[in-house]
Formats: C-alpha cells, structure tokens, sequence
C-alpha cells in the first residue's frame, strides 16, 4: 500500500460532474477517494476524525460546506479541508479559510489546481492548519505596494470581480489587470488562495514583539 493510498480523500459535493472526475482524477493518482453528494450523506457515513482530506464544496442544499466545516469543528474532527468554490463565493471560501480550512480552488479548476492544493497540504496531514506564512515577511512585501496596488488587493481578497474593481475605482478595466498582476508579483502570492492567506495573516493581531514593525492593516470585507 503507498502512502497516498493510506490517505482518506473524501468529495462532498452536490454535482455529480465534479464528484465523479474529482474520484477519477484523485483515484487515478493512488488516493483513496469517497464521493458523497451532501453533508447529510457524508456524516451518516464517515468517522471524520481520523485523519485524512477532504474537498468540500461551499454551497450546497441543505447543510453548506461552511455548516459542516463548523460542524466537524465542534466533533474534533482531524480532517483538513479543502474548500471548492463557485463564481462569486469568495468571501464564502474567506470565511473557510479564517475557520481553519487549507486552502481553497475556484471552479472550473483543472488537474494541476487540484493536484497543487492537495500537494502542498499532505504535510499537514492529521492537523487543520493552514501551511504557515512569514508573517513579517508578507508585511513587508505589502509595504511595497503603491496606495492603488493596495487598493486593488482589497477588492480582490473581498472576492470582486476585475471588472467590478474598475467600476469600483473608477479605471480601466486593464489597468485593474496590470495592478493585480504587481500586487502577485510583489507579494510573491502563487494564486487567488494563497493572497488571501495573506489578507488573513495581516489582519490577525501581531505577536507582541512584531507589533511596533507592523505598519499594514489590510481590511477583509
């Protein structure tokens, strides 16, 4: 048995689509995968504190993927998650991330988005921390951003659209374009995910022998 194979992958999911390419993708790279179709199915049928990994998707009838991320929360649950968003669920996949989720990928995802964030979360294995950032690190590099390149941060961790940022601001919607690609360049953030992450930390309080450097404040809205 490889060690992927004694990795519990669990998709919660309403779309069978997502659930069944998601099972043959995972399955096919050696993880053990289960689909289930809602929280409801899934708590019926899943000891969730064992450890293992599960993709959850944000919204779905009834219980929604931040109701079950809560749930599992309050079981003691060791699972760490992954959460699956839809156009204009940012500020959903936000709300997950700051509740202790690992990450998050936006449909339509591909191979490589799927396979990264799973990747770079087997460390963790076992534990629901999200893969540590520098703190002062991310703070310096905020630093470096113009007032407008930090504007458009704000507007992109809150889950607006590029289009929506330049009604917003007022500027070309290609202008929003190149401020966002800085903003990626200088935070050094790889994808959407990881500059929220970012946002995050920030925002949390700093440790009290960092907090006389700490010039950012960057709001989540």
């Amino acid at each position: 048995m490889t060690e992927k194979q004694r990795e519990r992958i669990f998709v919660v999911d309403d779309d069978d689509g997502v659930r069944q390419g998601l099972k043959a993708l995972l399955t096919v790279e050696g993880y053990d995968v289960q689909t289930f179709d809602s929280a409801e199915t899934f708590l019926a049928a899943v000891d969730p504190k064992p450890p293992g990994w599960l993709l959850l998707d944000v919204r779905m009838p009834g219980m929604s993927g931040l109701d079950l991320q809560q749930h599992l929360k309050r079981l003691g649950s060791r699972l760490a998650i992954v959460i699956i968003t839809g156009h204009g669920d940012v500020p959903m996949a936000v709300a997950a991330l700051k509740a202790g989720a690992v990450d998050f990928i936006e449909k339509p995802f591909d191979k490589e988005n799927i396979l990264g964030a799973i990747e770079a979360a087997r460390q963790h294995t076992g534990t629901a921390t999200t893969p540590a950032l520098d703190r002062a690190a991310v703070v310096s590099a905020v630093d470096r951003l113009t007032p407008r390149e930090r504007e458009v941060m704000e507007l992109v961790v809150a889950g607006h659209a590029n289009k929506v940022i330049a009604h917003r601001l007022n500027i070309a919607l290609r202008t929003v374009e190149i401020h966002r690609a800085r903003v990626m360049e200088k935070t050094g953030a790889r994808n959407l995910s990881e500059l929220v992450r970012m946002a995050i930390l920030i925002e949390a309080p700093a440790e009290p022998e960092s907090r006389g450097s700490d010039r950012s404040n960057l709001p989540l809205a």
